[in-house]
């Protein structure tokens, strides 16, 4: 309902690309070619500098932006309250989420979601907290659910749940058969961690220095981009690592992960809900309400 050609503008501007447009909307890159040029018809100015590099743009540009960002603010609003009167809710939600929360918290949340609102289309995006924050700070992403929480004034923090970052390797690996070790232990054995910007590498820094352990202290032999990459990595090498138990709970029901336990060591984080201040979206407080009364 809300109108296409403002749709089209609207991610050919985010993106800085007709052919990421294109893709985002599922039309051919013609078809947004078209309709930008019908808008600009209509407008009567040039929406956008085309160069051999890409595309930028103009200051109408950047003007019809401000407003069709607030006016899909005001669409979502309206199709929410009008769902309520109805009782038959509908819309976009775009969540950016990092990468545990993303791949072994909300999966089976969104099964549930998505069967009590299957007119809720859920778009989950993943990334480091860094990014995510980023992303809700330009309006990327209606919602973030990140790790730990920054004190960044300009967002709203809401508790999701708890979560443990505990120390493990593969039983295949000689360094398992330690079940608990020291700290002055846990500084010379070899450690892969998340990159930086990562959520996970900052909450263990963090607790680190509470034992005055700073990361240079560290004997870290790898940074390595995803959780999945650490697991693999251990697998095949005498390490350990740091990482959320909600990732290695599978693993270690089965053999394959040991936990190590670091003696006067507990890391203990909470995943936050992050939007702007003042923000009010009604699928958004919907899908965090789910979420908190469907959490593992």
């Amino acid at each position: 309902m809300f109108n296409f050609r403002l749709q089209v503008f609207h991610s050919a501007a985010t993106n800085l690309s007709f052919t990421r447009a294109a893709k985002e909307l599922y039309i051919t890159q013609p078809a947004v070619t078209g309709n930008i040029k019908e808008l600009e018809n209509i407008l009567g100015i040039n929406l956008f500098d085309r160069g051999k590099n890409g595309i930028s743009l103009t200051e109408a540009g950047e003007v019809l932006l401000r407003y069709t960002k607030q006016a899909m603010e005001d669409y979502k609003k309206m199709e929410y309250e009008i769902g309520q009167l109805k009782n038959s809710f509908s819309g976009k939600l775009k969540v950016g989420a990092s990468t545990t929360i993303e791949q072994y918290v909300l999966p089976p949340i969104l099964v549930r979601f998505n069967r009590k609102y299957p007119d809720i289309e859920i778009l989950l995006y993943n990334n480091n907290t860094m990014h995510v924050e980023k992303d809700v700070r330009q309006h990327e992403v209606d919602l973030g659910i990140v790790e730990g929480n920054t004190g960044n004034k300009e967002f709203r923090y809401t508790p999701f749940m708890k979560d443990e970052i505990v120390a493990v390797a593969h039983t295949s690996q000689s360094v398992s058969k330690k079940t608990e070790i020291t700290l002055e232990e846990f500084k010379r054995l070899p450690l892969i961690v998340r990159e930086t910007g990562s959520g996970s590498l900052d909450v263990i820094i963090s607790a680190l220095q509470k034992h005055q352990i700073r990361q240079k202290d560290l004997n870290i032999k790898m940074y390595l981009g995803s959780t999945e990459s650490i697991k693999t990595y251990l697998a095949n090498a005498n390490c350990i690592s740091l990482i959320s138990i909600q990732a290695v709970q599978k693993e270690i029901a089965n053999g394959e992960f040991q936990i190590i336990d670091i003696e006067g060591l507990e890391i203990i984080r909470m995943f936050n809900f992050i939007y702007p201040q003042g923000q009010q979206n009604g699928l958004v407080d919907k899908f965090i309400e789910f979420c908190l009364k469907n959490k593992l």
